[in-house]
């Protein structure tokens, strides 16, 4: 006995539609990616900016400088060349320079001002080689006081009072802004085969009354007190040097004026 088996066939309609319908899917998925990115690319595009701002300031040229201006002002643009570091030395010399233009500008006003009548027919009583460089005065700061940084003496007179030469010689210096000394004068002398030198510091703006080279004489007017330079009252500071060493003016003074 023979038994037949039947076979049965589905059709195949199935695995088109399948295919079909994956397509459908991936079409409605590329579309609502396609929706998105167009929605939030104005939110990233305003990202990029923002970021690309601040990136082009971060990268600017560090040389580049620029100042804030009123809105009716030019603006301006400077370079590393308008300005240099200075040290504490460079400092310090810049100062020391203006303080010296500004003694100079004072010294030109003062000059201009500032009138003394001095007798240049006076002569410094005496008739020794050696005379006192003022007839009247008052003696306070000696000869190596202040730690021995003093070197020479002060006498103490009322501004425009006359100075004299201590002794006949060439004047070396006659300045009006010598060093701490201000207005001042030094002398060279030869006096009993000695080289000495006289100095005569902080005189008045203006009262200088010989150049340097000049040749004077023992107890000529040379100038007149003043409170020029480092100095805080109206006084002579007179120094004594001899054979290039510096002595105590006072005891030279006692020992030869006559």
């Amino acid at each position: 006995m023979t038994t037949s088996t039947a076979v049965t066939t589905r059709p195949a309609t199935r695995a088109p539609k399948r295919a079909a319908k994956q397509v459908r899917s991936l079409f409605a998925l590329t579309l609502v990616g396609g929706l998105v990115a167009a929605a939030a690319m104005p939110a990233f595009a305003g990202v990029l900016q923002k970021d690309e701002a601040m990136t082009l300031q971060q990268m600017a040229v560090d040389d580049a400088q620029s100042v804030v201006v009123a809105s009716d002002a030019v603006g301006a643009e400077l370079t590393r060349e308008s300005y240099s570091a200075t040290t504490s030395d460079e400092i310090a010399k810049k100062k020391a320079a203006e303080a010296a233009a500004e003694r100079a500008r004072l010294s030109a006003q003062t000059a201009t001002t500032t009138s003394y009548n001095i007798d240049l027919n006076m002569v410094a009583p005496g008739s020794g080689a050696v005379r006192w460089p003022l007839t009247s005065y008052t003696l306070t700061d000696t000869y190596g006081t202040r730690g021995g940084a003093h070197r020479g003496i002060d006498l103490v007179a009322p501004a425009g009072t006359p100075i004299y030469a201590a002794a006949a010689g060439v004047v070396k210096v006659s300045s009006e802004a010598y060093y701490d000394y201000g207005v001042a004068i030094t002398i060279d002398h030869v006096i009993n085969g000695q080289v000495v030198n006289t100095l005569y510091a902080h005189q008045s703006y203006g009262c200088r009354k010989v150049v340097a080279g000049q040749t004077v004489q023992v107890g000529q007017v040379i100038g007149c007190v003043g409170s020029t330079g480092r100095s805080t009252a109206n006084h002579l500071h007179f120094e004594v040097y001899m054979n290039g060493g510096n002595v105590d003016p006072l005891a030279w003074l006692n020992a030869n004026a006559g």
